[in-house]
């Protein structure tokens, strides 16, 4: 991917193409509903489909900032049931779920990777890299089109860095960790904090304090207003 291209992604996040994605039913759910999400100013994470209590698909989605509401999810399951049922992808009665990607979220697309440097993910490869399916490690970053890990499950000789290829990867994950869950807590208090601010609930900055034309007080002037005081309480007397 040149830079022109990789520049103009960064500008309009909804344009990020996914580039994990998933195959069989699944893919034929997010043709559906992605382009509702896009409409909607939603991107699409990851679809699901399971036989868990009957069939389940749950679609994942987020704001381009990552973040999502209960209220977002809400809207995205009343404009999508209805087109579901339309194009129907599925040839089964189903339970839909709309739910945000949580702290230890998958990553889907080279800006999660790229914002989720440092972070400890879980890697399973569609095509295997040197022999090897499943990696776990430290993300050190984007290299071209491939992710930077330096992986903490290293066995005899084995190198510990390794670069696998974005769209040869089946599933990555972040693990839940101390960093992980205060990062994501920084995050949500900036997020709310804009959203009230885009609603016009943002709380008031608290008012700086008058600056006195007065000199300020000397000794003598301090011993004086304490005299002036003490003969008013005792004329009240």
């Amino acid at each position: 991917m040149n830079d022109q291209v990789t520049g103009a992604l960064n500008a309009d996040p909804l344009n990020e193409p996914r580039l994990v994605v998933e195959p069989g039913v699944a893919a034929r759910v997010s043709a559906v509903a992605e382009p509702v999400l896009k409409g909607m100013g939603y991107r699409l994470v990851r679809v699901r489909v399971s036989g868990e209590a009957g069939t389940t698909v749950q679609i994942m989605a987020e704001r381009p900032d990552g973040t999502m509401l209960i209220e977002d999810c809400e809207a995205v399951s009343r404009a999508l049931s209805p087109v579901m049922d339309v194009a129907d992808p599925i040839e089964r009665a189903y339970r839909l779920e709309i739910s945000s990607p949580g702290i230890d979220r998958p990553l889907v697309r080279r800006s999660d990777f790229e914002r989720h440097t440092g972070h400890i993910v879980r890697i399973e490869m569609a095509v295997s890299h040197e022999g090897r399916k499943r990696f776990r490690g430290t993300l050190l970053g984007v290299e071209g089109d491939r992710a930077h890990i330096r992986r903490d499950d290293v066995k005899n000789d084995e190198p510990a860095d390794v670069l696998l290829t974005i769209e040869d990867i089946a599933e990555a994950k972040l693990v839940l960790t101390d960093a992980l869950i205060a990062e994501s807590m920084r995050r949500g208090k900036a997020a709310e904090r804009a959203l009230r601010q885009e609603l016009g609930f943002a709380k008031p900055s608290p008012p700086h304090a008058a600056k006195s034309k007065k000199p300020p007080l000397t000794k003598q002037h301090r011993l004086a207003a304490a005299d002036q005081a003490r003969d008013r309480r005792h004329k009240g007397d």
